[in-house]
């Protein structure tokens, strides 16, 4: 790898949505997810070379929007940037954390597009430069929800896209996400099942409906009690079902409370939730230390966040069995972002061979981008 610097000349942003496809809408514990609006980010060096982020603002999901993502990214992340090399990108990270407190959906956008850049600049996969790659393709999953015929539809939708595992959104009326995932098993009798109650339950609920879902053949449930209660994720996840922690963890740091916890068996690793690439990679190899698997969690990413999400996915020494929420254009009815769409079949969602993310924004993207 050819030792290279390069200076950041400019930092860009964009701010673009998508509805989803209706059968495909994610009805959370919380809320429902049927659109999306997302900032795109490009650096830009003094050699010319870009790199592109992506920011998931959809604030009931993310935390985040479009007018915070935008300002901050505009008046404080890029201006911080501007002059300085590239490399060392973890000292970005660290400067993004001391003057902007959170927000780590935008910072992990900022630095998706410098990971971008300097793995362009090197001619190189970001997965390469994080360690990896370890793999070169990973198995995918997508989430179905609702009742009945909007099961069905959610289900036939994502069965004709190619997908053939599955994760059931639960954790409103114990009663109801029963019958959601009993008849989820109905559609498909073989397939890879699993639950996400997205913290939705209370303990003693959690622990009265766990064991009634594992009839079903689930082969995790996911984040069965609130994000904070991790007593009561340890409690439940004595009955025995795997359990995936999610909304609990954002930074290594919460990786490590889980871990000592010994409140899951699988941690959910975020581009997003981890403010950085370097830190979701670092995060996975926590969990490992704690003999936890990994599993790269979803927030509705388009193009170039689920290129990011790849790159990562194939940068972790050690993933786990669970199939991973990398869908990409296949949620969304029209999803242009990119000049040519990841390989995503359903099944598995291949590394592109190209340096960086290994993606392009579409010519329609890029006329849009703005200091």
């Amino acid at each position: 790898m050819p030792d290279v610097s390069s200076t950041i000349a400019a930092v860009e942003t964009t701010t673009v949505s998508a509805q989803a496809k209706p059968e495909l809408r994610v009805q959370g514990a919380r809320v429902v997810h049927d659109s999306s609006t997302f900032v795109l980010v490009r650096v830009v060096t003094e050699d010319g070379v870009e790199g592109f982020g992506e920011v998931s603002a959809t604030a009931a999901w993310s935390g985040e929007d479009a007018v915070t993502a935008t300002h901050y990214i505009r008046d404080l992340l890029g201006p911080a940037l501007l002059g300085k090399p590239l490399e060392p990108i973890p000292a970005h990270s660290t400067e993004f954390d001391r003057v902007l407190r959170g927000n780590w959906f935008t910072k992990a956008g900022v630095n998706t597009a410098l990971w971008d850049a300097l793995a362009r600049t090197k001619g190189v996969s970001i997965a390469a430069l994080l360690g990896g790659p370890f793999r070169r393709d990973v198995p995918v999953k997508i989430s179905i929800s609702g009742d009945d015929d909007e099961l069905r539809a959610g289900f036939e939708t994502a069965h004709r896209l190619g997908f053939r595992a599955f994760k059931v959104k639960v954790g409103r009326d114990p009663e109801r996400d029963v019958a959601r995932v009993r008849l989820a098993r109905e559609l498909a009798p073989d397939a890879f099942l699993g639950a996400d109650a997205n913290g939705g339950w209370s303990t003693a609920t959690a622990l009265a409906t766990v064991p009634r879902l594992a009839e079903l053949r689930l082969a995790f449930i996911e984040q069965p009690v609130t994000a904070d209660d991790l007593e009561g994720m340890a409690a439940v996840r004595r009955l025995g079902t795997p359990i995936v922690a999610d909304e609990s963890v954002h930074l290594p740091a919460d990786v490590h409370r889980v871990g000592r916890a010994a409140a899951a068996d699988v941690v959910s690793i975020y581009v997003g939730k981890s403010s950085a690439l370097e830190r979701a990679v670092e995060a996975a190899r926590v969990a490992n230390d704690y003999g936890m698997d990994v599993v790269i969690g979803a927030n509705g990413e388009m193009g170039i966040g689920a290129a990011a999400q790849l790159q990562v996915a194939c940068a972790c020494e050690r993933l786990g069995q669970i199939p991973h929420g990398i869908t990409g254009h296949h949620f969304y009815a029209d999803d242009a972002s990119l000049a040519e769409p990841l390989e995503i079949d359903g099944r598995v969602a291949r590394l592109p061979d190209g340096a960086g993310l290994g993606v392009e924004p579409s010519d329609d993207v890029r006329r849009t981008f703005s200091a």
